[in-house]
């Protein structure tokens, strides 16, 4: 296989993933976007408010990197730069990711804090922030 075939490859393997986690990232800040119009949004504690915001940040930043590889391969497209697009967009899709599973913890974190009082609160948030840095980031770098 030569660098031209590879960079294929790479280029659409990259894009693939892409095509799975967006619609997730786009669905979570649509739904964040929502929810101070919700009733019941005016009773939230601050502590949950400032969760949520932080939730809306995040989201949106992973947003940005997630679409980043497009804006960065549409760019660079006709200058014949793949190497430089595929590289990019790996670190853009890795940021975005880290993004997103600090947005899901920190959404599951409003969320819970709204429905309850107890250590519950923080106990099925760090399930889910422990289950996306194993899934999302230690397996995949150890290949256990």
């Amino acid at each position: 296989m030569n660098d031209e075939d590879k960079r294929d490859r790479q280029m659409l393997e990259l894009l693939n993933e892409l095509r799975v986690a967006l619609p997730g990232v786009q669905f979570l800040l649509a739904f964040l976007l929502t929810v101070p119009f919700a009733q019941g949004f005016e009773r939230i504690t601050r502590f949950e408010k400032t969760v949520f915001y932080g939730a809306l940040l995040f989201t949106a930043a992973s947003v940005v990197f997630l679409i980043a590889p497009s804006a960065t391969h549409r760019l660079r497209f006709h200058q014949r730069d793949r190497t430089f697009v595929i590289e990019s967009a790996n670190k853009y899709l890795i940021a975005g990711l880290v993004c997103l599973a600090i947005a899901i913890v920190l959404a599951m974190v409003m969320v819970t804090s709204f429905l309850y009082e107890h250590w519950i609160v923080i106990a099925g948030p760090a399930v889910i922030g422990l289950m996306l840095v194993v899934f999302w980031f230690l397996r995949p770098l150890v290949r256990g």
